[in-house]
């Protein structure tokens, strides 16, 4: 059996960024290190930060002394660092920069007023984190018809859209392709990750001239779900797996090409055992 390998898939530079800040901080002398929340959506870095001493809390209410690093997510809002710092903790902004250029587009596009969407989950931290620095309600959906119906309330329909930084570039050009149909005037923002689109558009091309595509990355991320999808679109067998554990042999009865892509979140060791162990199939 073949095995391919996306070029692009794995740490993005926000990623990368964070973690290496987070075991930067483990060998410091601040005192106890906290995240507040995971810092990326991968359990396994999660856990290796936690043997080193970076302890993932939900609250700043759990931590009494020393460091808290601030995911790649962000925070809900600019209040949360406030707190932070009153309470005597030493801050770290490891937020993406990619997530900081989208709190900070969309706070403008408030102040403009226009009606603002955010397309993407508004369930995912990413987005709670945009729409806490944007200080106004934003509708964060990816159904159109959800923006329609906020559209009819307003007679200017002005419409500001933006999008979470790992939304797929067709979704997030289909709503803009949409909204120019009904508004009088519409203002963009592409807050998509140059290295999320660059890794989307590798995978679309790699599982179009393979049998099978495995995606390797936290089933809580939303850029590994959004490469899933992809796969799948594509018509062909698609496992998404956080672990080299869950490859079974059955899976690839009858399959001569298999490609492997990863999100954001996911470290390179990870995606080298899952290669090793295709290969050894």
């Amino acid at each position: 059996m073949e095995v391919l390998v996306t070029e692009k898939g794995g740490f993005c530079f926000g990623v990368k960024r964070a973690v290496n800040m987070a075991f930067e901080a483990s060998c410091g002398d601040h005192g106890p290190v906290h995240t507040l929340g995971p810092l990326i959506h991968n359990p396994q870095v999660v856990e290796r930060l936690d043997g080193k001493g970076v302890r993932a809390v939900s609250a700043l209410e759990e931590i009494d002394r020393g460091m808290v690093i601030l995911r790649s997510h962000g925070v809900s809002s600019p209040q949360v660092i406030e707190e932070a710092k009153a309470r005597g903790l030493h801050v770290v902004d490891a937020t993406c920069p990619f997530v900081t250029n989208a709190q900070r587009y969309a706070k403008q596009l408030v102040e403009e007023g226009y009606s603002v969407v955010m397309v993407g989950n508004r369930h995912h931290p990413e987005a709670q984190s945009i729409l806490g620095h944007a200080g106004a309600n934003i509708l964060v959906t990816e159904n159109f018809e959800e923006i329609r119906q906020m559209l009819n309330r307003f007679p200017k329909k002005r419409l500001g859209i933006l999008s979470q930084t790992t939304q797929t570039f067709a979704k997030f050009s289909e709503i803009v392709s949409k909204a120019l149909e009904i508004c009088i005037e519409v203002k963009v923002f592409n807050t998509i990750c140059y290295a999320t689109e660059e890794n989307q558009t590798e995978t679309m091309a790699m599982a179009d001239r393979t049998d099978a595509m495995v995606v390797v990355g936290g089933r809580n991320s939303a850029n590994t779900t959004h490469l899933a999808d992809i796969c799948r679109e594509r018509g062909i067998p698609t496992y998404h797996i956080e672990a080299v554990s869950e490859i079974l042999p059955e899976m690839f009865v009858g399959v001569q090409r298999v490609g492997v892509t990863a999100g954001a979140s996911t470290p390179d060791w990870i995606i080298s055992e899952v290669v090793e162990r295709l290969r050894q199939m």
